[in-house]
């Protein structure tokens, strides 16, 4: 390759000018890149707390969005870090490469290749990193240095700006320091981010975004797992109080005599046991936010309590008559239907109406199209991290499971899965190299789920769980998935012989069972 020609740069100049959304401008700033440099896989990156953020990339495997790369744990990262000029790494370079066996050209371990990282500056400071790959060993071994240079320049111009509306967007959060939160769970559960680029996920951010900035009272409703304490964090960053405390109480693993003292405190002598005085969440959150998880599980006389610090910001400590006011934003979240609860009399009206000012709707991830495979991503990486591994990919095939799987147990059950794939995975190979497969997770998707049954011939029969919703549309679905697949066994996978035990037509069988889910693969019969 030789210089870029002005009518490259003319035409990247206007198209980047031409692109409405941040989006547009990644995906057709390496687009652009690709057109002038020859390459299989171009990845910009930003730069976050010493870790490298995939913000857009072309030749990737789809979850390399989802990674989160440790810059010190990937010596070629680590040089591109540190360097102020583009790195060219010799195709005999000893160092790792981050994306082994995610680049859609060559599956497996990368042979022998062209690497080359360009750190992206502004201002003297690093906010970002373009890496490119190729095939061709010595593909980028002519590219003159002014030619890079430029890239180097229209890239890290076009992710400055996105940095810049960004902060604009979000009334500057980015040079905020987010605040020590006081409990564990409110620092470690669910990680730190909202992952995901469904247009159900979408929606959802556009509401936190919005009402984030009020001191609006927040019910935020949705099944176990899909991450409700960690929309309640984003609200608490992206509010007015960030500054302030965000506290986490989960009203649901509270006994009953204690959680009003938890809640508001007591003084010493208030009941027996009360050697001391105790001070009270929302005293604690006081110029914060409180976090009421499982808030359906508190009783009526502690609701009615709650109701006046909604209402007049007054709080009374068990034992003490003086009334303490407090500045508290609620937060609360629930997997229950509290209207429902309203309606059955286990949930005080009035409670639900204040606090449902902006309810808030978190969706299952079978609703969150897409999400699967970026989730899967962050948790790979999460999970390497964790187990102390070199490199942890996911198999095509692992992927088309997880994207199939209907998780009934959301975001926190794909968490899980992954890590026990990934132990099984670590566990059966001996390479620095871990490639989690259908056998490392298939079982684990195919009995975890609510509405699945799984058999492996010689097994006594499909096991369906004791959670499948007691209505008529589930238990007969339930009924047929088993009979079939509990045939189908019996047959070694034979539909033709399975439809004629059933006496029906095989084509009609086949129809069936794909609605339910059910299908041969290798030795093991699936129905989810």
């Amino acid at each position: 390759m030789g210089e870029l020609s002005p009518q490259a740069l003319i035409e990247l100049a206007l198209d980047l000018a031409n692109s409405l959304t941040t989006k547009d401008r990644f995906e057709r700033l390496l687009s652009t890149v690709r057109h002038a440099v020859e390459c299989d896989a171009v990845v910009l990156l930003d730069v976050e707390s010493g870790f490298l953020k995939p913000l857009a990339q072309q030749g990737l495997t789809q979850d390399a969005l989802g990674r989160r790369f440790e810059i010190a744990a990937h010596p070629r990262f680590e040089a591109i870090c540190e360097s102020s000029t583009p790195i060219r790494f010799a195709a005999s370079s000893p160092l790792p490469d981050p994306y082994d066996g995610m680049l859609l050209a060559h599956e497996g371990d990368l042979p022998v290749h062209a690497c080359m990282g360009l750190p992206l500056m502004s201002d003297d400071n690093l906010i970002g990193v373009l890496t490119l790959d190729s095939m061709s060993p010595n593909a980028f071994d002519d590219i003159p240095k002014r030619s890079l240079d430029i890239i180097s320049a229209m890239s890290a111009a076009t992710l400055k700006t996105a940095i810049l509306l960004q902060e604009l967007e979000h009334h500057s959060l980015h040079n905020q320091q987010v605040v020590a939160e006081l409990t564990h769970e409110a620092l470690v559960k669910d990680g730190g981010e909202l992952i995901g680029d469904s247009l159900v996920m979408l929606k959802l951010k556009r509401e936190i975004d919005m009402v984030a900035i009020s001191d609006f009272s927040i019910l935020i409703e949705g099944e176990t797992g899909v991450g409700k304490e960690l929309v309640a964090r984003t609200l608490h960053r992206q509010s007015k109080r960030v500054e302030g405390p965000l506290v986490y109480v989960n009203c649901a693993a509270l006994p009953e005599s204690l959680i009003e003292s938890e809640l508001f405190g007591h003084v010493k002598g208030a009941f027996t046991g009360a050697d001391r005085n105790r001070i009270g969440k929302f005293s604690l959150a006081d110029g914060g936010t409180i976090f009421l998880d499982e808030i359906g599980e508190l009783s009526l006389p502690v609701q009615s309590k709650l109701l006046r610090v909604l209402q007049n910001q007054e709080i009374q400590v068990v034992g003490k008559d003086d009334i303490e006011r407090v500045n508290v934003r609620i937060l609360a979240a629930t997997n229950r239907k509290l209207k429902v609860e309203v309606e059955e009399g286990r949930f005080r009206a009035d409670l639900y109406h204040r606090l449902s000012v902006y309810p808030i709707s978190v969706p299952p991830l079978r609703a969150r199209e897409g999400d699967v495979t970026l989730l899967s991503g962050y948790f790979i990486e999460l999970t390497r991290r964790k187990l102390g591994m070199q490199q942890l990919t996911l198999t095509s095939s692992a992927i088309d499971a997880l994207n199939r799987y209907d998780w009934p147990g959301n975001v926190r059950e794909l968490e899980h899965v992954i890590a026990r794939a990934a132990l099984r995975a670590k566990g059966s190979v001996n390479s620095v190299i871990v490639r989690i497969g259908l056998e490392h997770m298939e079982h684990l998707v195919a009995t975890s789920s609510p509405q699945s049954a799984s058999v492996q011939k010689g097994d006594s029969g499909p096991r369906i769980s004791e959670e499948v919703e007691a209505n008529l549309k589930l238990a007969t679905e339930a009924f047929q998935r088993r009979v079939i697949t509990q045939v189908l066994t019996e047959e070694s996978g034979n539909w033709s012989a399975t439809a004629k035990r059933l006496e029906t037509d095989r084509a009609n069988l086949n129809r069936l069972a794909k609605r339910l889910g059910i299908r041969v693969a290798k030795s093991i019969i699936i129905g989810s």
